[in-house]
């Protein structure tokens, strides 16, 4: 799964500067921050819409399209998935009430 997310970032970094006219990773970097937000408002919206259904393929696909454009969201950010990832280690075998107690801090 890692390899893939790293793959993903190489993939966007190559694109997003490319300055291809055909590229949609160039042309919502070229579009800036509110449209490549806009764009992860949507697909959030999606994937809450295919929770509500009963086709698990559906969930999926629009799940894959969320982490594809919060990569992009990352990338434009200067952020790295690695960076998630390791958010997200830190917080294994932690308890989600503990997790939200601490953001209170």
């Amino acid at each position: 799964m890692i390899d893939v997310l790293k793959e993903l970032s190489k993939a966007i970094d190559e694109r997003a500067h490319s300055g291809s006219k055909e590229s949609y990773v160039a042309s919502l970097f070229d579009s800036g921050l509110d449209q490549i937000l806009k764009k992860v408002g949507e697909e959030a919206v999606e994937v809450v819409l295919a929770g509500k259904n009963e086709d698990n393929h559906q969930v999926i696909y629009e799940t894959a399209d969320l982490w594809f454009h919060s990569v992009i969201l990352l990338k434009y950010r200067g952020i790295e998935p690695s960076d998630v990832l390791a958010e997200l280690e830190k917080r294994l075998g932690r308890s989600g009430l503990e997790e939200k107690e601490n953001r209170k801090s």
